[in-house]
């Protein structure tokens, strides 16, 4: 699945375009290294998200859609204290 796509719908950015703006600005990290909006993710693979003056490291545990709202936590697992 393409990587803007997921981070839309594991609910980690609201919107697609700002998901895709995100990867454009390098703000978005595939396994340490900046990823492109198309990237292919696969579960395993680890993001780091930078938002301002925060960081969101996530490991992919799942990819399916569509998700409902609910579920879409289940997508991913919030890693606190990244190797």
């Amino acid at each position: 699945m393409r990587l803007d796509k997921y981070l839309k719908l594991s609910r980690l950015i609201k919107r697609r375009t700002v998901a895709k703006e995100a990867c454009v600005r390098g703000c978005v990290l595939v396994n340490g290294k900046t990823a492109k909006a198309g990237t292919e993710v696969k579960p395993g693979d680890r993001l780091t998200i930078l938002f301002g003056n925060r960081t969101v490291n996530a490991e992919i545990l799942k990819i399916y859609e569509p998700v409902p709202a609910k579920l879409a936590g289940e997508l991913y697992e919030i890693i606190e204290h990244p190797e």
